[in-house]
């Protein structure tokens, strides 16, 4: 039984990165029950509508203001009517779609999320590399170049952001590619860091390409890339020869006891690697400042 049973109501559906086969079976379920699709033909593929039921209306919200949208949210609290209202993506980034959650609580419509892929994940997929490796980067950033049309909040500037050396993914900033190098320079990562550049990822005109922090303004401009485009950023895409603490002999959870020499060896890489992590070297790779005892040591 499909949740799109119950109405008037709208579902904000999120619709991935491009593919209409990334749709989630419960997002392609609720396209399929309503009676009202709502779709930006300058942001979703068109193939996402053939999960649509024949006889459904599509409204292509690419040119409709909120205050247009608000009509059709009102037409269907008064007609008992289900809008699939799908995004690209998925609806939690740069969706706009708190607004339309705000809209609709005023009318008193019922409104649900369904949650998508994202455009990094999916790009990450097609790169075959893993965002967190061990001992290299255990954090994601997501995060846009500031100066645009949205400005950024206090303390979220990419440079202070690519402070932390780890992955970053970037979007909606391939218009500004010199300054997005100019900043992730600026922030600490050295001009060799890999840099993966996705165009419309899992479109049929899809772009992926591989260049680094130095080189990446002039990868952009080459292609003329100013859209539909997003960058991941970081030692990670790069990485090999590491490995992880999950299927290691030394490890254990509730499924599995680790081998005692293993754990042995385990506890002393660790031991290892903390004490490497915590040195003047590695802190300034990363542009951190050394430990306060440290700089303690170091003053006249």
């Amino acid at each position: 039984m499909t949740r799109a049973a119950s109405r008037p109501k709208v579902w904000f559906v999120g619709a991935g990165p491009g593919a209409a086969d990334l749709l989630t079976l419960r997002a392609a379920a609720v396209i399929a029950a309503a009676d009202v699709v709502v779709w930006a033909s300058s942001l979703v593929h068109a193939d996402v509508l053939a999960h649509a039921r024949p006889g459904a209306q599509i409204v292509d919200s690419a040119a409709l203001p909120l205050e247009d949208v608000r009509a059709l949210y009102e037409r269907a609290l008064a007609t008992d009517l289900v809008v699939a209202r799908i995004h690209s993506g998925d609806p939690a980034l740069w969706g706009a779609v708190q607004e339309q959650r705000e809209l609709c609580d005023e009318l008193g419509l019922p409104h649900e999320t369904v949650p998508g892929v994202s455009a990094y994940s999916a790009v990450a997929a097609l790169a075959g590399r893993e965002l967190t490796i061990p001992e290299l980067a255990q954090s994601v950033i997501l995060t846009r170049l500031g100066g645009g049309k949205t400005p950024m909040p206090a303390g979220e500037e990419l440079a202070g952001l690519a402070r932390h050396g780890t992955t970053m993914a970037i979007f909606l900033s391939a218009a500004r590619s010199g300054q997005l190098q100019a900043e992730l320079l600026a922030g600490g990562y050295p001009p060799g860091t890999p840099v993966v550049v996705a165009y419309r990822a899992t479109w049929p005109d899809e772009l992926i390409v591989e260049c680094t922090v130095g080189t990446l303004a002039e990868t952009v401009r080459a292609r003329k890339l100013w859209k539909h485009t997003l960058f991941l950023v970081g030692p990670a895409l790069a990485a090999a020869g590491t490995r992880s603490h999950l299927y290691h002999p030394g490890h254990f959870h509730g499924f599995r006891r680790a081998d005692r020499q293993a754990r042995l060896g385990l506890r002393a890489a660790d031991a290892s690697a903390a004490h490497a992590a915590a040195s003047p070297a590695a802190r300034a790779a990363v542009g951190q400042p050394p430990p306060e005892d440290a700089r303690h040591e170091a003053s006249p």
